[in-house]
């Protein structure tokens, strides 16, 4: 009996114990550490919300961000109350240095130019903050940290060299030419018609990239495109009601973000298989992304005398191939379609860019050498990027306790740069900052900028966007097939609605009537 009721003793002392520490941890989780963050927020000077417990702001950015994408706005340049509703209302209440909750975790932002390169320099204690859910749409190079993100860093980015992006033409030709024949088909005999170029747009996107990723393999990465697409917006619906958890349960939406993620892998997994083989047969292309991809990685290998880790592997070899298609097809068809919808308001800047295609390339196929001869078209499309950046903010986490300037960021904050706001800066860009005005860029970014760092579309530091050349190629590509073969404007059935899902979009489509030239 005695060792029975000493067995019961210590059992109950036991679980009482760790009923102790699991309520103390889901204490300081939800409360205790939150208020702790807060207290030094505050001492250095930022303001925002007292938290509250839990959802902190989650419940009022969630509310302010579907009140906001329930209609559309008045065409102006000052799209913030609709893309990013909840960061501008917190800013218009509490100024530049303030904070929002995101659950039980504070959300900083920062926008002054010294701190901010800091943080794009300093990439071991900044890291890339990511939803657990995403890794299911990709991983690769953004996601990864350390010595792995250096690796993956390393063998992709001869894949974007300027030769290899030269030996892309063809395809990038192929792609814009198919969708203008198309538009031209619809106009017909009509000399005009109102188009909403958004699906237009999107499907040239990710012909471009199902082409130069994949090259002879393209009908199988269409279909793996159309199932990303599926991915993306699911992740959306799982994201806006996150519990933490609520992933491993087996809802019919989780059932089917993991079944689309096996049929994509089962997809490239065939694909670089039989590319695989082809290499050793001695018969394989190589002038797309996976072929330069496999090539790169080989050489590592070849490198390090054949070093185990050197070389990715078949799993990380699909996650770069599936983030090639999230990133490179959503950013740049944004910044086609804005870019039309910008031209179509300022018609005498559309006209200055045809001029320059015109005298650039007569009615030839824009190719690559004379893409890099387009002053105007340049100018114009930093300009909208400065408007309308793929990523309105951009999030870091600090993992540990970080100085950044005369400021001591406490771990556990995520530190967030609201791109959108920083791009449109009285105190940075002057009077004009919400003007339409390609030629601030006609002397470079550094000039526009006065040598700070308040223009970062693709992000800065090591982690730039390792893809920008070949979105910015795409746009010049796409832009000059259209301008010498259609002048446009805007429909009188067009809604200005710009809104974040994973990247910015116009929410309700881009309707254009285009007039055959």
């Amino acid at each position: 009996m005695a060792v029975s009721s000493l067995l019961v003793i210590f059992s109950s002392t036991l679980l009482l114990t760790i009923l102790i520490t699991l309520g103390w941890r889901v204490l300081n989780w939800v409360w205790l550490r939150p208020k702790h963050l807060e207290r030094q927020l505050r001492e250095q000077g930022f303001s925002g919300n007292s938290y509250r417990l839990f959802f902190g702001d989650m419940k009022d950015n969630s509310m302010m961000s579907k009140q906001a994408s329930s209609n559309p706005i008045n065409f102006s340049n000052d799209i913030t109350p609709r893309a990013i509703a909840s960061v501008h209302h917190i800013v218009e209440n509490y100024g530049k240095n303030c904070f929002v909750w995101v659950g039980p975790k504070p959300r900083l932002f920062i926008s002054e130019p010294e701190q901010i390169k800091d943080i794009f320099s300093k990439i071991g204690e900044f890291q890339k903050s990511r939803h657990p859910v995403a890794n299911l749409l990709s991983t690769g190079v953004v996601s990864y940290e350390g010595d792995k993100w250096a690796k993956h860093r390393n063998i992709i980015t001869p894949a974007f060299g300027n030769q290899n992006l030269k030996g892309m033409t063809k395809a990038f030709q192929q792609c814009c030419s198919d969708m203008i024949s198309q538009w031209e088909s619809l106009i017909g005999e009509k000399g005009s018609c109102e188009l909403d170029i958004w699906p237009y747009i999107e499907n040239l996107s990710a012909d471009v990239i199902s082409r130069t990723a994949f090259g002879t393999s393209y009908t199988e990465g269409k279909r793996i495109f159309q199932l990303q697409k599926e991915q993306a917006q699911l992740l959306i619906k799982a994201v806006s009601v996150y519990i933490p958890g609520w992933r491993f349960l087996p809802t019919k939406q989780n059932k089917r973000m993991k079944e689309i993620d096996r049929e994509i892998r089962t997809l490239l997994k065939e694909i670089i298989n039989k590319r695989e083989r082809e290499m050793k047969a001695g018969n394989a292309a190589n002038n797309d992304f996976l072929g330069m991809l496999l090539e790169s990685s080989s050489r590592e290998l070849q490198k390090s005398g054949n070093k185990k880790n050197a070389a990715m592997s078949i799993t990380e070899v699909i996650e770069e191939c599936k983030l090639f298609y999230i990133a490179g097809q959503e950013t740049t068809a944004d910044l086609v379609v804005w870019t039309m919808v910008l031209l179509s308001k300022y018609p005498s800047w559309q006209v200055r860019a045809r001029e320059e295609v015109l005298r650039v390339f007569g009615k030839n196929k824009p190719d690559f050498d004379g893409l890099n001869h387009l002053k105007v078209v340049k100018m114009i499309l930093l300009e909208v990027l400065r408007f309308y950046p793929p990523l309105p903010l951009i999030d870091r986490a600090v993992n540990k306790e970080t100085k950044l300037g005369n400021l001591t960021i406490p771990a556990g904050v995520v530190v967030t740069l609201p791109t959108i706001l920083v791009h449109c800066d009285y105190e940075l860009w002057g009077d004009n900052a919400k003007e339409f005005n390609p030629e601030r860029f006609s002397e470079g970014v550094s000039k526009a900028t006065r040598g700070k760092l308040s223009y970062f579309p693709f992000g800065g530091g090591p982690r730039i966007c390792i893809g920008q050349k070949f979105g910015m190629m795409e746009a010049k590509m796409a832009l000059s097939f259209i301008l010498q073969h259609f002048s446009f404007e805007i429909s009188s059935s067009y809604a200005h609605a710009p809104i974040t899902v994973i990247t910015l979009g116009p929410q309700f489509g881009a309707h254009i009537v285009l007039h055959k030239l």
